[in-house]
């Protein structure tokens, strides 16, 4: 009735099928699938761990990496693998309770158990989690100030206070910034940066293209998480420390 699929087959009462066997009712049915193509699609891919305990955990996620979706290389594949598993009565395998872009470095947030991931979720949702981004920006730009340009026709607010400039003969000028959003839009800080006329280096998406840098990615990192823990009450500030690359441009602030 059907035939067999590279690495698959399918048996009819513990016979092979073939596309000349016929279901007259009451056989059994099995799909069987080869050792080999288990293995394949095995992901091993080891997380640095910033913080974890039985209720959540904070992890490094790389560059170039979904956080989560249809993909089989994710950020939330690849949780179980690196974080030991809670021993509380709703433990579950650990899930990602915030977002950062595909090309974004930088703390993610996870909860171990089923009573963790609501809890953070709501922290989330309530703005108790304040999250503090460094990016690498181009062009002269003003020390400190708040952008509160719309995106998507809805209210957005970023924080900007540079720490350390120096002169680039290709770029002008390059400005390590913290950023801290205070709202959750999609690419909110990419946006509010060109916005001003400063984009992040390495933006190829809202970058000028004269001024893209290939090859180097995008030059945001997620440097901080400060919440409360939900169960311990503990004040929690985790930070992950700049990438190399960004150490190059600033090697004293890095």
């Amino acid at each position: 009735m059907k035939k067999a699929i590279k690495n698959q087959y399918i048996t009819v009462n513990d016979q092979v099928a073939a596309t000349a066997t016929w279901i007259k009712g009451g056989e059994t049915i099995c799909l069987s699938v080869a050792d080999e193509l288990h293995s394949q699609k095995r992901l091993i891919l080891p997380l640095k761990v910033l913080f974890e305990d039985e209720h959540l955990a904070v992890i490094h996620k790389p560059a170039g990496m979904l956080v989560s979706g249809n993909q089989f290389k994710t950020i939330t594949r690849a949780l179980a693998q690196n974080l030991a598993g809670s021993t509380l009565h709703d433990a579950q395998s650990p899930q990602p309770v915030h977002r950062l872009d595909y090309a974004t470095t930088g703390a993610l947030l996870a909860g171990k158990t089923s009573s963790a991931i609501r809890a953070l979720n709501q922290s989330f949702a309530d703005k108790e989690v304040e999250k503090t981004y460094h990016a690498v920006t181009i062009g002269e730009m003003a020390e400190q100030g708040v952008i509160r340009s719309a995106i998507d026709d809805k209210p957005s607010e970023s924080h900007f206070k540079m720490i350390d400039s120096v002169a680039s003969k290709r770029f002008g000028q390059l400005n390590l910034v913290e950023l801290s959003p205070k709202t959750g839009r999609r690419h909110q800080l990419r946006k509010h940066m060109a916005g001003m006329g400063n984009p992040i280096l390495g933006d190829a998406l809202y970058g000028e293209k004269g001024l893209i840098l290939k090859g180097k990615g995008l030059f945001l990192h997620a440097y901080s998480l400060a919440f409360t823990h939900p169960f311990t009450a503990e004040k929690l500030i985790i930070e992950d420390e700049l990438p190399i690359r960004f150490k190059k441009i600033f090697p004293v602030s890095g």
